[in-house]
């Protein structure tokens, strides 16, 4: 008797215990699903707390440099080079073939002579290519090759530590790689890493990455060819913040691009659009919270089909498609309209994050001048 009311308490136990377990886990899984206007909206305000976090760094102060000078854009083109650099066959610059310690002097400015060189000297070896200059140089670009007398109190207060550099180019195409450090009044504000590609072949690749001393990560991916990607993320400790990615394919047979997938990522809420299986046309977005399908709500997309092109993607982030949503309790809300003027922001970051004005216009310049003269030599 004692044995069989024993057992009966080890089973009333396991069940009261299993009774718990079962409801602490569905409870937690409630809390992390939510509902999707709850979630949504939290994942919103998250994302403007860490764009105010972003845009009142140092970092991004740098990054978001909108006034280029007029050097040699090696990211992007070779179309605003020399004649030289155009019509070279093949050529690199290497790390090895620029590194060193180059500090900028003020001097007088050489007319016929605009060489960025003439402002700077290679004042110690390193197997690193650093440019150190003043910070309001870098701020206000146009300056750069203007000399004033009160120049020569500035003190190169801005570093850019280039720890991978390399550029092979010839006439119509390249392949460029850059890893940095920055670095303003001793004090580390960011890193910057960009690789880009363009040939007859493969189209055009462009990915850039920036990690703020913060710890926010911006990061874009832009890629044309049969295939055409873009994907912008912005994450913090690996956390997915916002993540908007299109892909569109073209058939050996098509005229133009045809969507493939749609991706947006807001928080834990993802959106997604994928074609329907046997089918050329797309399915209907789903939305899930917490990787859990939401079936009472409906998203709709809406594009911008103006001016359409091959080589045009559709997001939010190119201002080219938004996302109507109809929420379980009957309320509609745009994407544009949930998150604000933080979207605006948000598209600021991913401009400046394709220009990277600061790399292009310094960076390079100094870069090219070297290669130049080493050839000329």
């Amino acid at each position: 008797m004692k044995t069989k009311i024993y057992y009966l308490g080890l089973v009333l136990l396991g069940f009261l215990a299993w009774s718990c377990s079962n409801k602490d886990e569905l409870s937690g899984t409630s809390a992390a699903q939510g509902s999707l206007k709850t979630s949504i909206t939290a994942s919103a305000q998250n994302l403007t707390t860490a764009m105010t976090a972003i845009t009142t760094s140092a970092g991004y102060q740098v990054l978001a440099i909108s006034a280029p000078t007029s050097g040699p854009n090696l990211v992007q083109s070779t179309k605003t080079t020399s004649a030289t650099f155009v019509s070279a066959p093949l050529d690199t610059i290497s790390l090895s073939g620029i590194a060193g310690i180059y500090d900028y002097k003020a001097a007088n400015y050489k007319r016929w002579h605009p060489e960025l060189l003439n402002f700077f000297i290679k004042s110690a070896t390193s197997p690193d290519f650093i440019v150190r200059l003043p910070k309001s140089k870098v701020t206000n670009p146009g300056s750069l090759l203007r000399f004033t007398a009160s120049d020569t109190t500035l003190v190169n207060n801005y570093v850019i530590d280039v720890t991978k550099y390399n550029y092979n180019f010839g006439r119509f195409l390249w392949n460029y790689t850059l890893a940095s450090t920055i670095t303003v009044d001793s004090i580390e504000v960011g890193t910057l890493s960009i690789q880009s590609s363009n040939n007859r072949a493969n189209g055009y690749h462009y990915m850039s990455d920036f990690t703020f001393a913060n710890g926010y990560d911006a990061s874009m991916t832009y890629s044309t060819g049969d295939t055409i990607l873009s994907d912008y993320s912005i994450s913090k400790g690996g956390t997915i913040l916002f993540e908007e990615q299109f892909t569109s394919i073209k058939a050996d047979t098509a005229t133009r691009h045809r969507e493939k997938q749609y991706t947006l990522i807001v928080g834990n809420v993802k959106i997604v659009r994928t074609p329907t299986p046997g089918n050329n046309g797309l399915d209907s977005a789903k939305v899930y919270v917490g990787g859990v399908l939401q079936t009472k709500s409906k998203v709709v997309i809406v594009d911008n089909t103006a001016n359409r092109s091959d080589t045009t993607e559709f997001s939010i982030i190119d201002h080219r498609r938004d996302l109507k949503i109809t929420f379980d309790d009957g309320t509609t809300q745009t994407v544009s309209q949930l998150l604000g003027s933080t979207i605006t922001d948000v598209r600021t970051l991913f401009t400046s994050l394709h220009q990277v004005y600061f790399a292009t216009s310094v960076v390079d310049w100094v870069a090219w001048d070297i290669y130049m003269n080493k050839k000329n030599m």
